[in-house]
This record gives C-alpha cells, structure tokens and sequence, in this order.
C-alpha cells in the first residue's frame, strides 16, 4: 500500500455513533457520518443494537471510500461496555447496556469480592458502570451462556473482532472504571483471577498495533483494498487526550465532552482521589495512570434543552451574572461529583430561553471546574468534542477554573486521537481558540455564589 494518509474512525458513543475520515496531513476531519445510538429495550436485557451498528459501520467505510480511498481503519467506543463472544467470534449474550439496573441486583455479592479503589483506582458505580459488575451478573445470571464464552473484549475491539478476525484487548478499555484492571502494576486485578476469567481475557495489545487486515468478505463489500489495516483501537476519552501527550508539555488537562464529560489531568497538582465523588483513575495510551473524574453532563446538556432555543445575547449573559440564577447539581443523580445532590433552580423562574439557556452552560462549566479541581488539574485545559462550541461554558470554565481554556476545532474530538494511531507523527490537531478568565468581576461573584450553594446543600 502507499503511505498512509486518510484514517476511517468508527467512533461508537453512547448517544451517536460516527464514522469520520480523517487526513493525517491536516490532522483534520474531512467527513463524518452519524447515526444515533439507541439500546435495545427487549429480553433478555437492554442491549446495544450492533446488528444497526455493523450495517452504519460497513455502509459508512463503502461511502467514505467512494469520496476518498481509505488507508486504514482506527476504531474508539465508550467505555462500560465489554462483550462476551464464543470461538466462532458471536455473541454469547447480547452487548449489556451500562444504564441497566440489573447488575444491581447482585450488588452485595459483588462488592464482598471486588477489588479496592486503592488496587484498581475504579470507583464502585451504580448500573452497570462498573464492567466488572456487568460480567459478574451475566455469570450468576447466564451461566449456560457465560460457560459458552472463549473470550471476554472490550468493546472497541469487539469491532476490531469484527474487522479482522483477530482476537484482543487494549488498556485504556480495561482501565476504565472496570474493576478489571490495575494501573500500577499494569496487569489484571485480582478479580479477573478470582473469578476465572483470565484465560478468557483476549491478549492485551497496544492501541496503535496493527491487528490485520479487513476481512476479505467486508472488503468487497466496502470496496476497501483487501489489505487495508485495522488499528486495535482505544477508549473515547482516552483519544481526545493522545494528541495532547504526544506534543503538549505538562501540566495541562484535556476535557473530552460527550454523553459524559470526563475531565484529565496531565503533570497536575498532587491530590487524594475521592472515589465518592466519582474520580477514578484512567489509563492512557501510553499504559501510565491519569487522575479523572466526569459526570454526565452531555445527557444532562440534552435533558435540560430538549426542545428550547439554544441561542443567547450578551444581555441574557448579564442577566444571569447580575441577578445570580444558579442551577445547582445534579440533574442525572448517582455519578459525578454531587451524587446524591437535587437538582434545584435559584431565581430561575420564568426566565427568558437566553437566560435559561445561559445558566445551565454556566452549570455544566462549573461541574467540570469542579471535577479539575478533585484531580488536581493544572495548566490550561483543551475542551474536546461538543462542548468545545459553546462559548459560555468555555467562557464560565476559564472564569472558574482562573486557566486558560482552548475550545478545540475539531468536531469530534475522539477521531483525531484514534487516527494517530496509525500514524508516527506527534504534532497535535489545531488548537482553536485560546479564552483566558474574564477580568470582569460579576463572574466571580457568581461563581463564589454557585459555590456557596452547593456547599449549603451540604
């Protein structure tokens, strides 16, 4: 093959999947498709509908190609998610959906075994949050099915299975909140082992290993030539932030936004990790821990503006600063920073859409300082994916946070990490625009106000 150049991204998240095309030479997207990402709401569990997936997936690289001859596949998925395949490669038991409740069921039995967060640096999640959780309850559950299992997979490589027939895990996957993992000694918990699954954990690659080739059959029915590879691939958040360790001195921090917000600290401030306030260690790609904390401040974004305007003035933005209407924590209860906080509205009655629309960018901003602050974040901070458009969070989070805050250009920031996979090159994507905190004072105030009445909720 020539040199490569154009990445195929399949970028699998909660709420959308994607497949961008990405240029090395630019380190820019060149085109995206997208569809929406919705479970499976049927027995014998809420499920991830892969069958709609694969068909998105396959039609997206034909597309793709057709615009522009594809070099190479990279593939990043959201994290909670593993996938339990017998010896042909197909599901034994249909792709748990993390927001189900059934792990709960067990949940006594699972934390009498669990590791401590001193070990894997996983905080103990609700729902299905903790992958540990979701496999233990599909054994107990399933066991006819889990005995039919040859291999557990993290989920993006679940669909490097799928490309390439070639079996294997990665470590930002593992490392995610999964109970399955431990950063320190970068080998499995002492879960894995107690419970038997070591022999079914597939082997542990690096995220930029060329695992093969597409499959013959999918490369005629992509069009791809036969000897396109596939990278193995890596966790989302952990591909907004790889661009960042391949060329940026520390300390900084990188905010990836999506479903969740998942804010990482890079060469910051010495803290204790509070594994209460949902903070939890990540492994990077380059296999060393990250000290993070997120909440899941897209869904929030999407529930608190359904169906309202998302436009505003400057005016509305004085408004809210002067009068002090606060959204306090936490609208999606039993993660994030403020577990166990209700949401409440102050001085938020029957305020104009810009106003509103003002006070919860600045809510979600302050959620993530928040978050910064628990991992000891330092330096300027990169906000990754959505988010990075909205001015008013990246105005309130420079405002909060007293750093300097860079909106990224990229319009899913995953897709440029997962591509430098398959690339040597260390130059990050451009940056975008850099805000500092504004000097005005009523942004202090209203964040000490914010502050104050979190703190009062107690």
């Amino acid at each position: 093959m020539s040199a490569v150049r154009h990445i195929a991204v399949i970028d699998i998240g909660k709420t959308n999947a994607k497949v961008a095309l990405v240029d090395l030479a630019t380190l820019s997207e060149v085109t995206l498709r997208r569809m929406a990402n919705a479970p499976v709401r049927q027995a014998p569990y809420p499920h991830h509908d892969v069958g709609a997936l694969w068909a998105f997936i396959l039609d997206s690289l034909a597309d793709l190609n057709r615009e522009q001859r594809i070099d190479a596949v990279s593939i990043t998925t959201h994290g909670a998610t593993g996938v339990l395949v017998d010896a042909t490669g197909e599901l034994v038991l249909p792709v748990l959906d993390y927001e189900y409740d059934g792990p709960d069921e067990l949940a006594s039995d699972y934390d009498a075994i669990r590791p401590p967060f001193s070990e894997t640096g996983t905080p103990r999640l609700p729902l299905g949050l903790n992958l540990g959780a979701q496999f233990f309850w599909q054994q107990q559950s399933f066991p006819t099915e889990f005995a039919r299992a040859a291999a557990m997979l993290m989920y993006p490589q679940y669909w490097a299975l799928r490309l390439t027939g070639v079996a294997a895990n990665e470590v930002t996957s593992l490392g995610c909140h999964t109970d399955l993992w431990n950063p320190w000694t970068g080998d499995f918990s002492a879960l894995v082992d107690r419970l038997g699954w070591r022999e079914l954990m597939a082997p542990v690659r690096p995220a930029r290993d060329r695992l093969g080739s597409i499959l013959p059959a999918l490369a005629e029915r992509t069009g791809l030539d036969p000897q396109t590879p596939v990278f193995c691939g890596l966790h989302d958040s952990n591909a907004s932030l790889l661009p960042h360790l391949l060329s940026d001195a520390p300390p900084f921090c990188v905010v990836s936004t999506g479903t969740w917000v998942v804010s990482m600290a890079v060469g910051g401030k010495t803290v204790a990790l509070d594994p209460a306030r949902d903070t939890l260690v990540n492994v990077n790609a380059l296999g060393n821990p990250v000290p993070s904390a997120r909440f899941m401040g897209g869904r929030e974004f999407s529930l608190l503006t359904e169906g309202s305007a998302q436009s505003w003035s400057d005016s509305d933005v004085a408004a809210v600063l002067a009068r002090k209407t606060l959204l306090l924590p936490s609208i999606q209860q039993g993660s994030g920073p403020f577990p166990h906080h209700t949401a409440a509205w102050r001085k938020g009655e029957a305020i104009p859409p810009g106003q509103r629309f003002a006070a919860i960018s600045f809510y979600l901003a302050l959620m993530t300082a928040t978050c910064l602050d628990l991992v000891g974040g330092d330096g300027p901070t990169t906000v990754e994916g959505p988010f990075a458009r909205n001015q008013l969070f990246t105005r309130m989070l420079a405002a909060s946070t007293g750093r300097a805050v860079i909106a990224s250009e990229a319009a899913t920031g995953t897709s440029i990490g997962a591509a430098l996979l398959a690339s040597d090159q260390r130059a990050a994507h451009g940056k975008g625009q850099t805000l500092e905190p504004p000097a005005d004072p009523a942004w202090a105030e209203y964040i000490s106000a914010w502050r104050a009445a979190v703190e009062a909720i107690g």
